[in-house]
Parts: structure tokens; sequence; C-alpha cells
């Protein structure tokens, strides 16, 4: 009966609920299979899906981010009341999948691309982040939740890429830290330690906040910024470029180079015009200028302190070379 119901006030409203709950979200992930085994299916309008995947869908793909691995595609079977991104002040969200629905808040803002939102309360894999109208506000992944900022602008963007400047921050003492530096960006201004005050003109709130704006602006754009160093105000102009690694893609600066890596860090992928430093996927780096590396954290922070160039000492079937990188 309860079932009869709720399916009843969808013809009226085209909503499963907005007060009493979250059971007629529970029973909208249910009736539209969003639910797929080990990734998301999310019914859209216009006969769309948008899909949550480490596996590449056997579906009419129209476009995809790699780093999030989002997927938007075709839906031949469209379901009748689909999910919209919630663009309306809520008071309440919960981590909703076909069997509970935990209520809770977000407690740290997704930054950027290598570390995504979290959740107040333990939440599982896979399920989503919904208002009580049951519209998006999130997706739970395994690493974290993907929040709807970026999950709107992935379904909206005729351009799916990110802008890069060539840094990675983080909140320090309401300071906005400048962590990591990318060596191989074209003219890169910015130092270690850097603290940004300003980007366009507007005060520099948050990490999150700001790494949106540099990530969401037009590849190509120039931007002002104005930083503290040294106990000195500088400012400069810089241009936005491409971005190359993060999320659920290597984030290790060899990326501008066109080298990928896995968590073992064996080559996973190579750029075709990088193709000259006759590295091959499967050969795997075992150290950066002389030092061992074991992860992806590790040789990151290593490539940043070097400026003018890096060399590789990589194993392929037991044959240990060189490679330059410049």
């Amino acid at each position: 009966m309860l079932r009869l119901f709720l399916l009843s006030t969808l013809f009226f409203i085209n909503i499963y609920a907005c007060k009493g709950g979250y059971e007629s979200c529970k029973l909208k992930v249910k009736d539209s299979q969003t639910i797929q085994s080990n990734s998301l299916s999310i019914p859209l309008q216009n006969n769309q899906k948008l899909i949550y995947s480490k596996q590449t869908p056997n579906a009419k793909i129209l476009k995809h981010d790699p780093f999030l691995n989002l997927y938007l595609v075709k839906d031949t079977k469209s379901f009748k009341y689909p999910f919209t991104i919630n663009n309306h002040h809520q008071l309440g969200i919960a981590s909703v999948n076909e069997k509970t629905a935990i209520e809770g808040k977000i407690t740290k803002k997704q930054l950027g691309l290598n570390s995504l939102a979290l959740f107040s309360e333990v939440v599982s894999f896979p399920s989503i982040i919904t208002s009580s109208c049951c519209s998006l506000e999130g997706i739970v992944t395994p690493e974290g939740i993907i929040e709807k900022d970026y999950i709107n602008r992935f379904i909206t963007s005729k351009d799916v890429r990110y802008s890069d400047i060539g840094i990675r921050v983080r909140d320090k003492k309401k300071c906005v830290e400048v962590i990591s530096v990318d060596p191989y960006f074209m003219q890169n201004r910015f130092k270690k330690g850097d603290c940004i005050i300003s980007f366009d003109g507007v005060k520099v709130k948050d990490a999150s906040s700001f790494m949106k704006k540099v990530l969401f602006s037009k590849i190509g754009s120039t931007h002002k910024v104005k930083l503290k160093r040294n106990g000195k105000i500088l400012s400069f102009s810089i241009k936005t470029y491409k971005r190359h690694g993060g999320g659920y893609v290597s984030d290790t600066y060899l990326e501008q180079k066109g080298i990928y890596f896995d968590n073992e860090l064996n080559i996973v992928k190579i750029d075709r015009k990088f193709n000259h430093y006759e590295l091959k996927i499967g050969d795997t780096l075992i150290m950066v200028n002389g030092v061992r590396v074991k992860n992806k954290k590790e040789l990151k922070e290593y490539i940043a302190k070097y400026k003018d160039f890096s060399s590789l000492l990589v194993e392929r079937e037991h044959f240990q070379f060189f490679v330059k990188i410049n």
C-alpha cells in the first residue's frame, strides 16, 4: 500500500518526496535501478544517464570525465521521474541506496580532484547523496563524495576538461597555502609556502572554493593573483593550461610529459607525442634524481624539487636504464 501511495504521488508532483523523510528516495533509487553492482547509473532528463564507474560502460557515451570516473550516456530506456541537481538551499541531506537512508551533513568540502568530500556519518558505496526531495547532492564513491557542483558542471558544460595553474593547495591557519608546485608548468611563478590572498580581485576564503574556481575556469584564460611570500605581498597575472593529472588519473606532474603511473609506479599510459623518451607501458620507475621512490606521493614530492630536469631510473624486464625528462 505504501508503494502504491508513493507512486501515485509521483503522478501529481513529479518528485518522490519533500516531506516525511527519505523513504521515497530509497524507492526511487530502487525503481530507477541506480545501484549497479560496483557502479552508479543515475537517470537524468533528456534520456540521459550519469554513470560513475571504473569500467567503461556498454552504452553510447556522450562525454567522459576520467579524473572523476564520470560518464554521460544515452538512456535507451528513460526513467519517468529522473534525478535533478539540487540548486536550492537544503537544510538536510542523506546518503541513500535501495535499503538505507542515512541523514547527515558534509563535514569536509571537496578540494579539487584529489580530495573528495567527507560525510558526517559512515556511508557505503554505491549510494547517492540527496535532499529530502530526492534531488541530487552528491555521489558516494570509495574515495569520498563527488559534490554536486562538479556533477552539474560535467552534465551541463560542453568542455569537460579542467584548468590548471601549476599548484596544489591546502587550508592552513586561515591561509590557502601552496604545498606543491609543478616544475614543468610553463613560467610557473608560484613557490611552495606561498599564501594566496585573492584570485581575480576576490578574497580567497578556503582551498576548496579557490581550487574550484581554478579548475572550472576556461583553459587559456588569464587571471590576477595576489599572494604573501616571506612577509611580502606580490601580485601577478597567470594563464591557465589544461589539467593533466588528478583524481583517478595519476598526479605526479610527469603527466605534463605524457607519463602516467599506477600505484606501484608502473607506467600505464604514455602520450604519443612523448614517444621520444622510448618508455613503454609496463616499465617501472625506481629512482628520481638518485633518490628511490616507493609511491606516487614520494614521486610527486621529488619531481617538484627539480625545475630544469628530472633523471628517472626505470626498470624493464630486469634491465635498468636512465631517462632524462626536461
